[in-house]
């Protein structure tokens, strides 16, 4: 027997190569490990056999016992067949050809099963590089084995060697169901899994853990190795970025808010109750207060982070006073005050104010004008810190941008209240007043304005008394909630007053006023109803120019509706000729003649409408209301419908 023969006749993978790496010869254990046939092995190069991975490794291996002319060692990884890959110690080295006094590479697998740890050195200067942890599993021990790796792991696991129900009570109860996956997985290699590990001394960590099995050298014994990596910090950091991005987006959204709530307010009031509920908040303040002025002078309100008592000095305060909130309105600059005394050395002529008890050396007030460009102050807001605080540049800008918010709000809504006190005004000027006493009968209106627009509309009324000593009623609604409309409506109430003094029929006076504005080339159009009503006898005559029918209501609390004739509203179709009835109102009875706004809304059709206000109106004679009580409480039900049109009633009651 040879020495080839010898070299390639162990238990263990062997193979003879050329100094070049080509296989001359092999065993039948290193063709089984390397997952080839014997044939397909020799003539190809050694390090192309092995799996890309390992084929550096090879290859430097060969070439230091080629080169180096001395034994070298390297751990390599067979591929395994079906299962875990391999793990073996494998040397070369150089040895004669006795055949023919050729230089040779002998390539075997050591026997490792006494020395399996030396399988393990290479990985655990890999863990320890890396900062990461490794250990060893044995399942038919279920004993845990501690490797070693970074230093902080270590500590997290003192013990070299650990039985598996131990390192599973550290585990949380959540997370010990991935454990055991993790260790009964048949996979080669899991996917990274996050475990809470308590340790002994500092608590919960957040532990990564991957396995992967490995068999520890030819014919060795089969283990689960999992590495561990510490994210514990990392994970602290992350919910830290979380929190302060959750936290600005918050901040981005209630500023957004708001924004959105200064634009949005329609009265003083509103805006007061958005500054003083969101202004603290935003700005992480105990309290703020709005200084607005009025007639030159301050009015104050605060949240509930600051008492009314402490700043009641503020209140009435001329605007020449020599304090911060007057200073900043008259200046138009923002005044930042970190402590008591920054306060006194800028206003020591202001140092007797109450609220400076509060203004201790961690204590801080940033005092904003409400302005726009171009306009003086209308007023300013103050925040207050219960602590040293100095705002940022950027929340000194967004402050400054919110209450130019709130400025230009402000001062939208007072110009936009001057306009409401004008409409108003107008619209009472231009509504009739009504008969105070009429023989037999009761007469109310009510008249509520559109809530869009000038606060101003087309809804009208009117009530006068005829030659022949009966009573000519009428109720309209002229198109559109503008001047333009109150304009148009008192137009046509005058042409029908005008033109009623010489016919007496309600239908005559509706189509001479229609042809009036045909004629005119009106550029709107009007309903309406007109009564006439004698109180003698209760005789009622009639006519509609495409209004809302009359409601008539008894004092046994019913009531009926009565479409009258007529025709098309006011304005629109030339030469029309309005038709008319008659009917009889009973003592005690009334009419209720109303427009559209009453009867319908978003939520309710002109039918239910009619109904509601009927009964309504049934109800108030069943009870012994006069006609001014039935009338509000008409008004009162229509307040509800939430319709944004102009509402007008008007009752006539026969007593």
């Amino acid at each position: 027997m040879d020495v080839s023969d010898e070299l390639l006749r162990r238990a263990d993978p062997s193979a003879l190569l050329t100094p070049d790496g080509v296989v001359e010869a092999l065993n039948a254990a290193m063709a089984t490990a390397l997952g080839r046939p014997e044939a397909h092995c020799l003539g190809r190069r050694f390090d192309a056999l092995w799996p890309a991975g390992q084929r550096m490794s090879v290859e430097s291996l060969l070439d230091h016992a080629a080169t180096a002319k001395a034994v070298a060692m390297r751990v390599l990884e067979f591929p395994g067949r079906g299962g875990a890959p391999i793990a073996c110690l494998i040397e070369a080295r150089p040895v004669k050809d006795p055949t023919g006094d050729e230089q040779l590479v002998w390539v075997h697998a050591l026997d490792s099963h006494n020395d399996l740890t030396s399988l393990l050195i290479p990985f655990r200067l890999v863990t320890t590089a890396s900062d990461l942890g490794l250990w060893m599993y044995s399942p038919h021990r279920h004993q845990l084995e501690w490797l070693g790796g970074a230093p902080a792991l270590t500590v997290a696991f003192p013990e070299p060697s650990t039985c598996l129900s131990e390192v599973m009570s550290a585990v949380h109860s959540d997370d010990r169901a991935a454990l055991r996956q993790l260790l009964r997985s048949s996979s080669v290699q899991t996917p990274w899994t996050s475990l809470r590990y308590l340790t002994e001394h500092d608590g919960w960590h957040r532990l990564a853990v991957q396995t992967c099995r490995l068999q520890l050298g030819y014919g060795g014994p089969e283990r689960t190795f999992g590495v561990v990596r510490d994210d514990t910090k990392q994970e602290k950091r992350k919910r830290k970025a979380q929190a302060a991005l959750a936290a600005e987006r918050q901040r981005a959204k209630d500023t957004a808010d708001f924004s959105s709530a200064l634009i949005t307010a329609s009265t003083e009031q509103e805006l007061q109750q958005v500054v003083l509920t969101r202004l603290a908040a935003t700005f992480g303040a105990s309290g703020a207060l709005l200084a607005v002025v009025d007639e030159g002078r301050l009015r104050i309100s605060t949240d509930g982070g600051i008492a009314m008592s402490e700043v009641e000095v503020l209140q009435g305060m001329p605007l020449d006073d020599p304090g911060p909130v007057p200073e900043a309105i008259r200046t138009g600059n923002s005044q930042f005050v970190p402590d008591r005394r920054n306060y006194t050395h800028r206003w020591p002529e202001a140092v007797d104010y109450p609220w400076l008890g509060r203004l201790g050396p961690d204590y801080a007030v940033a005092i904003t004008p409400l302005s726009e460009t171009g306009n003086q102050p209308l007023g300013a807001w103050a925040v207050f810190y219960h602590r040293e605080y100095r705002a940022s540049l950027d929340e000194q800008t967004l402050m400054g941008t919110l209450a130019d918010l709130a400025g230009q709000a402000l001062r939208r809504i007072r110009l936009q209240q001057a306009r409401v006190e004008l409409a108003t005004a107008l619209q009472q000027t231009m509504l009739p007043t009504l008969p105070e006493h009429l023989a037999g009968l009761e007469v109310a209106a009510r008249y509520r304005p559109s809530r869009d627009g000038l606060d101003i509309g087309g809804d009208w009324y009117d009530a006068f008394v005829m030659s022949d000593d009966t009573v000519a009623i009428e109720i309209g609604d002229a198109q559109g909630h503008d001047v333009d409309a109150a304009a148009f409506m008192g137009q046509v109430r005058s042409f029908m007053r005008g033109i009623a003094t010489h016919e007496a029929h309600p239908g005559a006076v509706l189509t001479c006023t229609n042809d009036l504005l045909v004629t005119m080339g009106a550029t709107r159009f009007a309903s309406c109803t007109m009564l006439h009503l004698d109180p003698r006898d209760g005789r009622v005559t009639g006519a509609s120019a495409g209004h809302v029918p009359v409601l008539y209501a008894r004092r046994d609390g019913s009531h009926s509706v009565r479409e009258l004739p007529g025709g098309p509203v006011l304005g629109v179709v030339p030469d029309t000729d309005y038709q008319e009835e008659t009917f009889t109102l009973d003592k005690g009875s009334a009419l209720v003649m109303l427009t559209d706004g009453v009867v319908e809304g978003p939520g309710l059709t002109l039918d239910a409408g009619l109904e509601r206000a009927g009964s309504l109106a049934g109800a108030a004679l069943h009870d012994g209301l006069d006609a001014e009580g039935t009338a509000d409480r008409i008004l009162d039900a229509a307040v509800a419908v939430d319709h944004l049109d102009d509402v007008a009633v008007l009752v006539i009651r026969r007593s």
